[in-house]
């Protein structure tokens, strides 16, 4: 499991390109027939990618959890970014066609992964963070989470907002999660942007096509620094940075967060007349 730690924002203001990536950026997350996992100290994230393929995958459990198994002491969701899958948690086998998510809570032991097909496998993003209490596992299909739309065609923002796990739905310890698909022609997500200092973020894209990207724009409101992105990677996103994106076409992102607080709106606007 690959370590990330974070530099302070003066820090991140100097880095180069490459040094900026290697911070803020975790490519190849999803590997055939793997579980590919990385450890970020803020927050004491964990996101990983799951892709089975001709046999199931169980979840592992990284020496650098330091637990008997790996939720022992956490909480974690999983949204499949890839073709029907199936997750078994503790004997209990939940089907997951493309898009539904997996809560699972504190204490639950045995969890392994699975693809209906190995030509179309599934892909599993997976994102934990400590829990203080124990809920119960829960599947949420996509056809039983409508979406909200946000943005204006003018503002080449129109996008669906999906908000799957999160404290107005059930109760979780700290784990928010959810995902936004943009419209045909339009690029611009979260914009303008904010930061929110009691909580972190991960976001993960996904549906980006093979030759397009996503500039990322990161970093303090007034030192602004962009990450070019590209299908199925994820970024890091401290509580003082900002997180917004354009596309050079259309894509749709997971986010999830972690930290002291759940709400949703609790958020510092960064507007745009005052980036730099």
């Amino acid at each position: 499991m690959q370590l990330y730690q974070t530099s302070s924002p003066r820090v991140a203001n100097t880095l180069p390109t490459d040094a900026l990536r290697a911070e803020f950026l975790v490519p190849a997350l999803f590997r055939p027939g793997e579980a590919v996992f990385a450890y970020w100290e803020t927050d004491r994230t964990v996101l990983g990618g799951i892709m089975p393929a001709a046999t199931a995958v169980d979840l592992p459990n990284p020496p650098e959890v330091r637990s008997a198994f790996f939720l022992e002491r956490r909480e974690a969701g999983v949204i499949n970014l890839g073709g029907p899958g199936a997750i078994t948690v503790d004997g209990a086998t939940h089907a997951m066609e493309p898009l539904d998510a997996l809560y699972l809570g504190r204490g639950t032991k045995a969890v392994s992964f699975s693809s209906r097909s190995a030509d179309r496998p599934a892909r599993f993003y997976f994102l934990s963070y400590p829990a203080h209490t124990a809920y119960p596992v829960r599947h949420l299909a996509l056809q039983d989470s409508p979406g909200t739309r946000l943005g204006t065609r003018e503002s080449a923002n129109e996008r669906t907002l999906y908000k799957i796990i999160h404290p107005g739905a059930f109760p979780t310890c700290q784990l928010v999660m959810g995902f936004t698909r943009m419209e045909p022609g339009s690029v611009w997500n979260t914009m303008p942007p904010h930061t929110h200092l009691r909580r972190s973020e991960v976001y993960c894209y996904f549906d980006v096509p093979p030759t397009q990207a996503v500039f990322h724009f990161m970093g303090e409101p007034a030192a602004t620094r962009h990450l070019v992105v590209h299908d199925l990677e994820a970024v890091l996103s401290p509580p003082w940075s900002i997180h917004s994106g354009v596309g050079t076409a259309a894509y749709a992102f997971v986010w999830g967060m972690g930290g002291e607080n759940q709400e949703f709106a609790d958020m510092d606007p960064a507007p745009v007349v005052a980036l730099r």
